[in-house]
C-alpha cells in the first residue's frame, strides 16, 4: 500500500507539473525519459539541494557539479518506498558554491525528485542597519532640607 501511494504522489507530481515554485525553493521532477537539469552556479553564489530522491530503479540517481575544470559526483539520489524491512534512507543536503555548473541526468525506469535553492555566498552577507546608543543629559529634581537653628534659654535656680 505504501508503494502504492508514493507512487501516486510522483505520478501526481509528473501530471500537474514538473516544475513547481515553492517559496526560495524549487522542485523539479526528472522523468526516465525527461530533458536533464543543469544549472549555472554563478560566482559569489551557491546552491543548495535540499531533497534528492529516487522511486523505482535500480541505477542511482547522481548530482553532478564540474567546477575549476573538474567533474565529480557529489550527491546519490536516496531511495523512498524500498519496502517495509528495509529502513528509510537520509535525505543528505549539498551546498554547492559558484562558480559551477550542476547536473542532474535522467535514469532509465526511475523518477527523481530534487529541490534546491540559490543564494549570495555565506561569506558575503548584506549589510544591516545598527542602531548606535547616545548618551542624553537629564535634569533630575532633588530636594534638600536647610536645617535651621532654634535657641532656647534655659534657667537654672
Amino acid at each position: 500500500m505504501k508503494r502504492q501511494t508514493a507512487a501516486l504522489v510522483i505520478a501526481s507530481f509528473s501530471v500537474i507539473t514538473s516544475f513547481v515554485i515553492a517559496g526560495d525553493f524549487r522542485s523539479v521532477v526528472i522523468k526516465p525519459v525527461g530533458d536533464t537539469l543543469s544549472l549555472d552556479v554563478p560566482e559569489a553564489q551557491f546552491l543548495t539541494i535540499r531533497n534528492f530522491t529516487q522511486e523505482g530503479g535500480a541505477q542511482r540517481g547522481v548530482v553532478t557539479v564540474t567546477a575549476n575544470g573538474q567533474t565529480n559526483n557529489v550527491l546519490t539520489a536516496a531511495l523512498i518506498d524500498q519496502g517495509v524491512s528495509v529502513p528509510p534512507e537520509l535525505v543528505k543536503k549539498v551546498v554547492i558554491p559558484g562558480p559551477a555548473q550542476v547536473t542532474v541526468a535522467p535514469v532509465p525506469g526511475t523518477t527523481l525528485f530534487v529541490t534546491y535553492r540559490r543564494g549570495l555566498q555565506p561569506g558575503s552577507p548584506s549589510p544591516t542597519p545598527t542602531a548606535t546608543p547616545t548618551a542624553t543629559a537629564t535634569a533630575t529634581a532633588t530636594v534638600t532640607a536647610t536645617p535651621t537653628v532654634t535657641v532656647t534659654p534655659t534657667v537654672t535656680p
